[in-house]
């Protein structure tokens, strides 16, 4: 497989977050991200790459593997973190599979003075083959009615009284990514099949390794990625996903149930369209899954 080309594809990425804060909005006290005039959560692309990035990090090992988008000591700009590599865009894209993923736009300039020209005019201007929507969630969500916590430490030195705070969460979030692979921008990005396999397990792997005080509670619960002979995309496949539940509010995937038939259907009506992967969590309630047309699917899939 190593030698293979990337193919078109779609991703449909549904995971489930409880009693925590799926992604705070900075300039709103880091309060969830909300539409408030649906009443559903909202995540941004952002977020979702963050954990992909970390993961990968924490992972993959190999020099063709690192990540130029990290978390560092020191504050850096893209031309700052570009210096710690060299002033060669090839070798940059070859080293950092963040960049071959999900692009970047970086101005290389020497650090050896105005007399170096060997960077001069170069840059790396990639649009990344893998780009996401924002999520939102299929159920309407709402806020945690208590927010206010203590510390044991006081806000100044002196004070008898510990500080308080806002902390804010969810009770339970469905949330839903759309994504899309562009084969022209894999190769213009030197995004290779090895990746998107890397891609496929950071997916199903990264929420749970990647947990923070404000983020555990989070689990994936479906990763489905479809691959085009030709471009013939189906379009944002949450419009052909169904949310059933009963009448009372979600608190755990044992309150709903996902109809996934029109979109497997859509799928298969598909003929330029093969379904790549598809990766169910056992606690996610999907119906009979006959319709899928083989045997329950599990992580294993994933590492064919």
């Amino acid at each position: 497989m190593g030698n293979e080309e990337v193919k078109d594809g779609e991703i449909l990425f549904v995971y489930e977050s409880k009693m925590n804060n799926p992604n705070g909005d900075p300039d709103n006290e880091n309060i969830p991200r909300m539409d408030y005039s649906t009443g559903t959560n909202l995540v941004s692309d952002v977020r979702l790459k963050r954990y992909i990035r970390d993961y990968f990090s924490d992972n993959l090992k190999e020099d063709k593997n690192d990540i130029f988008v990290k978390r560092v000591e020191k504050v850096q700009n893209s031309t700052e973190r570009a210096k710690d590599f060299n002033t060669d865009p090839d070798e940059i894209i070859n080293r950092c599979i963040d960049i071959r993923m999900f692009g970047a736009t970086i101005t290389l300039k020497s650090d050896k003075g105005k007399s170096d020209t060997s960077a001069k005019g170069k840059s790396i201007k990639l649009t990344g083959p893998v780009q996401f929507t924002w999520a939102y969630s299929l159920n309407q969500v709402e806020l945690v009615n208590s927010y206010s916590i203590t510390t044991t430490f006081s806000s100044e030195s002196g004070k008898q009284q510990g500080s308080m705070g806002k902390d804010y969460r969810v009770y339970y979030s469905l949330l839903a990514f759309y994504g899309v692979i562009s084969s022209k921008r894999a190769k213009e990005s030197k995004f290779t099949d090895e990746d998107l396999r890397n891609l496929d397990n950071a997916m199903i792997m990264a929420l749970q390794s990647q947990t923070t005080r404000t983020k555990i509670g989070q689990s994936p619960l479906l990763y489905l990625r479809t691959e085009y002979d030709k471009p013939k995309f189906i379009g944002d496949f949450r419009e052909y996903v169904k949310l059933n539940q009963g009448s009372k509010p979600i608190r755990s995937s044992e309150d709903y149930s996902l109809n996934l038939e029109s979109l497997i259907q859509e799928i298969k009506a598909n003929k330029e369209c093969d379904l790549a992967k598809i990766w169910i969590n056992k606690r996610l309630n999907v119906g009979d899954r006959k319709f899928l047309g083989e045997k329950p699917f599990n992580l294993t899939n994933l590492n064919e």
